[in-house]
């Protein structure tokens, strides 16, 4: 969304303050170990930008807490997959020669908003080792969250995700909706009814590019929003507004349970 458009949907200027206390009024509290999703256009025009929400977030959560963001890089992959926009064939093989390994502290994020873009370089923020399903994390569980994220099935129980869902921490999602939940792609992932299709991916070893492969699902997130709205009736969800943002706010753990079993039973 243009920033004149954004001036222009705003009620009022946003700012770290306002928006602190927006955070605690949804529920926030200091301690809380969560996963933000968002949009920032979404919130109305903040004096800050994305800098503003991430200190907001960090004056409420406290390191007593941590916070997770996606910091995906899904062109860091095969491009015989790429569909959005695909590549010409001819190009592969030149692509995959010349794509440089992911690196943690300098691989751009694609794909997940300029919030959790701004979030990877932030001071003490963590970043888990993964070409193309990173993590960030910053906060009492940050080292945790991040070590040791498999390369094989890398949305599945041995990544950030599934960190989470042991530590029964929460989603936040500000101005999106179910469909980027990416708690629902580890559900995915323990409920064994995805297929099963080989990824790739540039990566270091002992300090080398090697173009790896590993193990990874196809995701059908087209039923995400779908499952999302069938568990409101099931599990507790706050639904509110931080600036003119619709939030949802839930348990990942039971949100991971209950998509589960949907999967299960519907599929």
């Amino acid at each position: 969304m243009a920033e004149k458009d954004i001036i222009e949907r705003s009620d009022k200027v946003y700012t770290r303050k306002i928006l602190r206390e927006e955070f605690k009024k949804i529920g926030l509290e200091k301690g809380m170990n969560i996963i933000v999703h968002s949009s920032l256009s979404k919130i109305g025009w903040i004096t800050g930008g994305p800098v503003a929400v991430i200190q907001a977030l960090k004056d409420v959560i406290t390191k007593e807490g941590t916070i997770i963001m996606p910091a995906h890089s899904g062109n860091y992959s095969n491009p015989e997959h790429w569909s959005n926009p695909p590549v010409p064939e001819e190009w592969i093989e030149d692509i995959k020669e010349n794509m440089p390994a992911f690196r943690p502290e300098i691989t751009p994020t694609r794909g997940v908003g300029v919030i959790p873009e701004m979030f990877r370089k932030f001071p003490e923020v963590i970043r888990s080792y993964h070409p193309c399903f990173s993590f960030t994390a910053w906060g009492k569980y940050a080292e945790y969250i991040t070590k040791k994220h498999s390369l094989d099935y890398g949305l599945g129980i041995d990544s950030p995700l599934g960190k989470l869902y042991k530590l029964k921490g929460h989603v936040l999602l500000i101005g999106v909706n179910y469909d980027r939940n990416t708690s629902f792609h580890l559900s995915e992932i323990l409920s064994g009814e995805r297929k099963d299709f080989k990824n790739e991916g540039p990566v270091l070893i002992d300090g080398k590019r090697v173009w790896k492969k590993f193990n990874d699902i196809e995701f059908k997130d087209e039923l995400f929003n779908q499952i999302g709205n069938e568990m409101e009736k099931e599990i507790e969800v706050v639904k509110d507004t931080v600036g003119m943002a619709n939030i949802k706010l839930f348990n990942q753990s039971k949100a991971v349970d209950y998509a589960k079993k949907w999967i299960l039973e519907n599929e």
